[in-house]
C-alpha cells in the first residue's frame, strides 16, 4: 500500500477530530490556565524540565498535549497529518492565549515542512503504529534534532498492539499448578496480531472511535505494529544515543472494555485482573549525537 495509506488515515482522522473535541475535555484548559493532559502530567517524572526548549510535537491531534508542553515552559510546534485535527488545535491555543505554531504535514514530510532543528521531538500515545516504517520515523526525528537534542516517546507497547481479548475455551494443565491462570469460559487477552513490523498494514473499519459517542464518518484506517527491538535498533542506527527505557502497565484509554480498571489518580486503565501481565506502554528518550 503505497503513499494512500496517507489519505486513508487522514480521512479516518478528520473523522474522528469532532467527536475527540467533545471528549478529551477542553473545557478545563479553558477554565484552569494550568490545566496539564493527563498523558503529559504522566510523562512529567521522565520529561523533565524543558522551559525554553524549541520543541516538535509529532502527531499532536487536537493539542492538549501540546498546549501542555507549552504550559510547561516550551516553545511549541505541533505537526498532524489531519486539517480539521489542526483547526481544534488552532483553536484551542487561540482560546488559551498560547503561541504555538501549527504545521499540516505528514511525519515524513516533518523536516521539509518545519525547515529547522529543536532541542526536544515529542510524541505521544497512539502515534507510531500508523507508520509503514519505524527506521524512517527515526531518521525523520534525527534530521528533525539538534546535536545534543533529546527524543521523547511514550506510545502504545506493541505487546498491546498485538493483543485482542477472547474467551478461553479449554482448561490449561498448569492451572494445577498456577489456578490464577484463565479458565474456561473466562475472559483473557492473547497474541493473534503481528508483534513485528510487516510489509502488509492491517486494515481495520470502526465505526467508533477509542473516546466520545457517535459513529466516524470514514471508520477505514490502517496500522502497523513495530517491535521494541525494531524501535530500538532504528533510533540507534538513526544516531542517537539510548538514555532511558521504560515500560509501564498502564494506558490512557481502555483498549479491553470490560477487562480494565480506571485509575483516577493517573488518569490511566490497567488490567483488572493481574495487570503484571501487560506492559501496556513505553517511554523511550535519546539524544542525538553530536
Amino acid at each position: 500500500m503505497a503513499d494512500d495509506y496517507l489519505d486513508i488515515n487522514r480521512a479516518n482522522w478528520d473523522s474522528r477530530a469532532p467527536i475527540h473535541a467533545e471528549a478529551y475535555g477542553i473545557e478545563r484548559y479553558l477554565a484552569d490556565p494550568t490545566a496539564l493532559s493527563d498523558v503529559v502530567r504522566f510523562d512529567l517524572p521522565r520529561l523533565g524540565d524543558i522551559t525554553g526548549q524549541e520543541a516538535a510535537h509529532l502527531q499532536c491531534h487536537i493539542g492538549t498535549d501540546t498546549l501542555s508542553l507549552y504550559r510547561r515552559g516550551a516553545h511549541v510546534t505541533g505537526v498532524d497529518l489531519s486539517g480539521a485535527s489542526l483547526e481544534i488545535a488552532r483553536r484551542l491555543a487561540a482560546d488559551t492565549g498560547a503561541d504555538i505554531t501549527y504545521v499540516q504535514s505528514d511525519v515524513y514530510s516533518a523536516p521539509e515542512a518545519l525547515g529547522r532543528t529543536y532541542d526536544l521531538v515529542y510524541t505521544g500515545i497512539g502515534a507510531i503504529c500508523w507508520l509503514p516504517s519505524i527506521s524512517r520515523w527515526a531518521r525523520t526525528v534525527a534530521a528533525l534534532l539538534r546535536p545534543g537534542g533529546r527524543l521523547f516517546i511514550r506510545d502504545m507497547h506493541p505487546v498491546l498492539n498485538a493483543l485482542l481479548a477472547q474467551v478461553v475455551a479449554d482448561d490449561h494443565p498448569d492451572r494445577r499448578q498456577q489456578p490464577w491462570i484463565t479458565g474456561p469460559g473466562g475472559t483473557t487477552v492473547a497474541l493473534e496480531l503481528p508483534y513485528y513490523e510487516q510489509t502488509e498494514p492491517l486494515e481495520w473499519n470502526d465505526a467508533v472511535t477509542y473516546v466520545g459517542g457517535g459513529a466516524v464518518s470514514s471508520p477505514r484506517s490502517v496500522e502497523w505494529n513495530h517491535s521494541i527491538a525494531e524501535i530500538v535498533t532504528a533510533v540507534l542506527d538513526a544516531g542517537m544515543e539510548l538514555t532511558g527505557l521504560y515500560e509501564h502497565d498502564s494506558v490512557p484509554f481502555e483498549p479491553f472494555q470490560g477487562a480494565m480498571s480506571y485509575d483516577a489518580s493517573t488518569g490511566e486503565y490497567r488490567l483488572s485482573d493481574r495487570p503484571e501481565r501487560l506492559p501496556a506502554t513505553f517511554t523511550l528518550t535519546a539524544t542525538k549525537r553530536p
